[in-house]
């Protein structure tokens, strides 16, 4: 690589960096997307020249440059109302997609689960037995009983901070517990085997019915952030064991923050979850309509993942992937590398 040409190509960037870096009065929205840009970019490049060791004066220079803009770029005020419109149009949607093979298959796995313990517990009664569970369960299972009472005893508003609540901590449980793999898997385990338990008792009284009328409005939701919670912190202990092409501090950091947007978006999705839990669930409405407000959610949720989620992610490919070109070396007829000068000017 000619460093004079290379120089000559990109100094006017470096300029420009400087000289957002070092005005003192306030940049505009454009001028600071522009500083971003810019700084992001000029750390690439330094990475680059420091692997060819290039000039020490060059990379000293470009250091002071960044350092600069490294200051603004922190100091710059934040657009609170922009940041958490990208949050929840960008990162959060783009984090859901990115880990679904995971968060898919542990929803599968927690189904088969849930399905085969309500399966045992309904049809045998020496499962009972070996579960602890009493031989009279009238006082649960009975129109009015206390699993249909569990959504009505307590005020709507009251009712659902608790659910919210208890959910949150959850899901916290199998999304910072995966880091460790077994921790993770025994909450999931545990919760699969708790609604198992509760559907076969149901089921075993002939009250199936009713036990998906109350489960369904909410749980469709509430189990998928439970389930997204699962995959993303067994995928987060899945990248302590096998970090790829990254070191493991790199691949484990990239991951981290990866996992903390998901934690932090999925407070919302169970405050939506609590909410129906609280207010729709054990509401006077017929149980087809009930049912089919929390299916609506579920519905929106799957959308906002898959289309718009995934969306986001194959336009930040995209992108990533015009910026490799851009900045990919040519070769001259006798195979020396070249600069392309293409994106080099502010």
């Amino acid at each position: 690589m000619d460093l004079d040409a290379y120089t000559f190509v990109h100094k006017p960037a470096w300029d420009r960096l400087q000289l957002l870096a070092t005005r003192r009065k306030r940049l505009s929205g454009a001028e600071a997307d522009e500083l971003v840009r810019l700084y992001r970019l000029a750390s690439q490049q330094l990475a680059g020249l420091q692997a060819r060791s290039a000039d020490p004066d060059l990379i000293a220079g470009l250091s002071v440059v960044l350092t600069r803009a490294r200051g603004r770029v922190l100091g710059a005020r934040v657009d609170t109302a922009a940041e958490i419109g990208r949050f929840f149009t960008v990162r959060f949607p783009a984090a859901l997609y990115r880990s679904w093979p995971w968060w898919v298959s542990v929803a599968a796995v927690f189904l088969l689960t849930s399905t085969a313990m309500g399966w045992w517990v309904a049809v045998s009664e020496s499962a009972r037995r070996h579960l602890g569970i009493d031989a009279d369960n009238t006082a649960l299972t009975r129109p009015g009983g206390e699993f249909e009472n569990y959504y009505s005893e307590h005020p709507h508003d009251a009712f659902a901070a608790k659910v919210w609540t208890n959910n949150a901590g959850v899901a916290a449980a199998a999304l910072f517990t995966g880091v460790l793999i077994l921790p993770a898997l025994y909450v999931l385990f545990m919760n699969a085997m708790s609604v198992g338990v509760s559907g076969g008792l149901m089921a075993e009284a002939g009250r199936l019915d009713a036990f998906f009328g109350f489960i369904l409005p909410h749980g469709m939701l509430e189990l998928t952030a439970i389930f997204v919670a699962g995959g993303a912190g067994l995928k987060l202990g899945w990248t302590l064991i096998d970090p790829g092409r990254e070191s493991r501090p790199q691949a484990m950091a990239r991951q981290g923050r990866a996992t903390a947007v998901i934690a932090l978006g999925l407070v919302l999705v169970l405050l939506v979850s609590g909410f129906i839990e609280g207010f729709v669930t054990p509401s006077g409405l017929p149980t087809a309509v009930r049912i089919g407000i929390g299916a609506l959610a579920e519905i929106a949720f799957l959308a906002y993942v898959f289309g718009h989620g995934r969306r986001v992610v194959l336009d930040q490919e995209a992108e990533a992937a015009g910026e490799a070109v851009e900045h990919m070396p040519s070769y001259s007829a006798q195979g020396h590398p070249e600069v392309v000068a293409v994106g080099a000017t502010s």
